[in-house]
């Protein structure tokens, strides 16, 4: 039996990422980087697919009852090592998660020690490589458990004396008041030499304190959501591939945005959708060198053939990623199909342009230095937005139903324009600024003609349409019409009456437009569009109202403050990939918004300049460039 998503906690090391279940079990863990097949896929399947539990022996075994939660768990400090507590009548455990710093290997290090009393524990390690489909060759080999097959290897090293048992390796101990056993499980590639385990307990804390450091460099004052917004920075570093800044929208794939449904798809790539939201982000909260590796990493994905510019790429900007149906795994409670790849990479998104313009403008303005010839690019862009913007395309949403003439989209292609026309103005580059200010004047006309509906003072989904979409919140926020326009604030009402459940926002009506996403079903709220309408609230004025949502998306978040892409009214529950990084980018720009600061890519309607603390930040971010943990065995 799978649990809850909010039951969920994550581990990962800046290259992959690991799911921590409530009741001790690891069901979700890709190796070596979070695009690999998965060892551990508990998470889509059964317990025949792989997973690793470390639990109270009172706890049913896997598989065959009630798991026995955890009564508390935290992270560490601004960290992601997770704590783990269980109560026992007998006595209390703490089990401590942690992916170390990678030097070399991946790890995964579990520590158990006993608080109080004594406890029976038992640990059920099932590893299945290929997404639970490839039973692995396990032996002994210098010490260490090893498991190997195909491509992949892991050893596990641990004090604990470990056995075989129905295609399984398992162990019982027994631990008395401060009395400690760890488990070192450590990926390598089969051909080379089994990884040496690290040393636990240093491990522990040299996880710990880099976290903290890193934590700390975040730019914001005391105050009421401090937390939420430096534990959204930490889920947003994590599923940062560090090799490349890359960011990936979600560690997981096909966890469903409508459960029993088909709305399940593979986040684990990143998005030129959250551009300039996330460098928007980095840039407020003072993270400049994170900011600068996802700017590079856009402009290398961008390189290429204006024309076929892909809504997505892989962590290294990988361009094939081919959808497949991994017809063995059932599923996250039964929604099927799951999938690895993702078809919609192949889409025509307009928006992509407004997106990739939009956050190499924001760079410049908050201060970055250009890298390369990102200018010369932009202009390829522009040549190709001078005639695509009036072709129709797939939207932001990826819908798999018929191209049309998407509102959002029209407005990105304005945004594109928009930018390029200040780069040359702001920072004195070359370009046919007279002939962009026509295009931009031209678009904005044919998107307040057709993309609006006079009669219900509204912009709809795409032109013509009577259907609604959240997308078109963005309105305001980047620019293209003042907030107190009465087009924007009839906007929001329309969404507020047609396209919210319990307050919260969806991106469109999904029970009724099969005719445009080609799928059935109903899909929760659309979290991120949910903060986008706290950010239009407070912008046209409502700030009573703002405020009000805002607090109640916060409450949300998982008791460890982390955010699904969606939330399911009905059901009461995080639906969707899980952390999502678009929703958490969403959280601390909504928080800078409301505590007075731009999001920093509009431009008459700019509420405040962002002023990074650069100089306070700049030592600490170079020295810990350079310092992972130097771990040995």
């Amino acid at each position: 039996m799978t649990l809850p998503i909010e039951d969920y906690g994550l581990i990962g090391d800046t290259h992959t990422a690991a799911l921590v279940g409530r009741d001790g079990s690891i069901d979700w863990l890709c190796l070596p980087r979070f695009d690999s097949a998965a060892c551990f896929a508990h998470l889509l399947g059964d317990t025949d697919h792989g997973f690793w539990r470390i639990a109270p022996a009172a706890s049913p075994p896997p598989g065959q009852g009630e798991p026995l939660p955890a009564t508390r768990r935290r992270y560490v400090g601004d960290s992601l090592v997770l704590e783990s507590e269980f109560d026992l009548p007998e006595g209390s455990v703490r089990i401590t998660d942690c992916m170390p710093l990678r030097e070399h290997s991946p790890s995964i290090v579990r520590l158990v020690e006993c608080s109080s009393g004594a406890v029976e524990m038992r640990m059920d390690l099932e590893i299945r490589f290929d997404y639970g489909s490839v039973v692995p060759w396990v032996r002994r080999f210098d010490g260490q458990l090893v498991a190997i097959a195909g491509p992949d290897g892991l050893a596990l090293w641990t004090t604990a004396d470990t056995r075989g048992e129905n295609m399984r390796t398992v162990c019982e101990f027994h631990l008395r008041e401060g009395q400690q056993v760890p488990f070192v499980l450590t990926y390598f590639p089969s051909h080379g030499e089994v990884a040496r385990p690290v040393a636990a307990q240093y491990a522990i804390e040299e996880t710990k304190r880099w976290w903290q450091e890193w934590a700390d460099l975040a730019n914001f004052e005391p105050h009421r959501w401090r937390d939420a917004v430096v534990r959204s920075l930490i889920t947003l570093k994590a599923l940062t591939y560090e090799p490349t800044g890359g960011i990936i929208a979600a560690p997981t794939t096909s966890l469903p945005e409508s459960l029993g449904g088909e709305r399940n798809w593979d986040y684990r790539y990143c998005w030129l959708r959250d551009a300039t939201l996330t460098l928007s982000a980095l840039m407020a909260a003072g993270y400049r060198e994170e900011a600068a590796a996802w700017r590079d990493w856009l402009l290398r994905a961008a390189a290429g053939d204006p024309s076929k510019l892909q809504i997505m790429y892989g962590v290294a900007g990988e361009k094939n990623l081919k959808e497949d149906v991994l017809d063995w795994l059932p599923g996250y409670e039964g929604s099927k199909p799951v999938r690895i790849g993702n078809a919609a990479s192949a889409q025509y998104q307009l928006d992509v342009y407004g997106e990739v313009l939009g956050a190499l403008h924001e760079a410049r303005r908050t201060g970055l230095e250009p890298a390369g010839p990102a200018w010369d690019l932009e202009l390829a862009l522009m040549d190709f937005v001078e005639t695509g913007w009036a072709l129709p395309d797939d939207g932001i949403w990826e819908v798999r139903g018929p191209r049309r003439h998407f509102t959002h989209s029209k407005v990105e292609a304005w945004v594109a324009v928009d930018r390029a026309i200040h780069d040359v103005e702001d920072f004195g580059l070359e370009g046919p600024v007279d002939k962009w200010k026509s295009l931009r004047g031209q678009i904005h006309k044919e998107v307040c003609e057709k993309g609006f509906d006079a009669e219900r003072n509204t912009f709809t989904q795409y032109y013509g349409s009577k259907e609604l979409d959240a997308s078109v919140l963005m309105i305001p926020i980047v620019g293209f019409l003042p907030p107190k326009d009465s087009r924007v604030i009839g906007t929001v009402e329309a969404i507020e009456r047609e396209l919210t459940l319990d307050g919260f926002v969806s991106r469109y009506d999904s029970e009724r437009s099969e005719h445009v996403d080609g799928l059935t079903g109903r899909e929760g709220a659309f979290l991120a569009c949910s903060f986008w309408l706290v950010d239009d609230l407070h912008l046209i004025g409502r700030h009573d109202d703002a405020i009000k949502l805002f607090e109640r998306l916060l409450l949300l978040r998982t008791d460890l403050g982390l955010l699904a892409e969606e939330y399911d009214p009905v059901a009461g529950r995080l639906v969707g990939n899980f952390p999502q990084a678009f929703s958490h980018v969403s959280l601390v720009n909504t928080t800078v918004g409301l505590l007075g600061k731009a999001q920093g890519f509009t431009h008459e309607h700019r509420l405040a300049g962002i002023e990074p603390a650069v100089t306070r930040v700049l030592g600490l971010q170079q020295r810990l460039r350079r310092r992972r943990p130097a771990m040995g065995s």
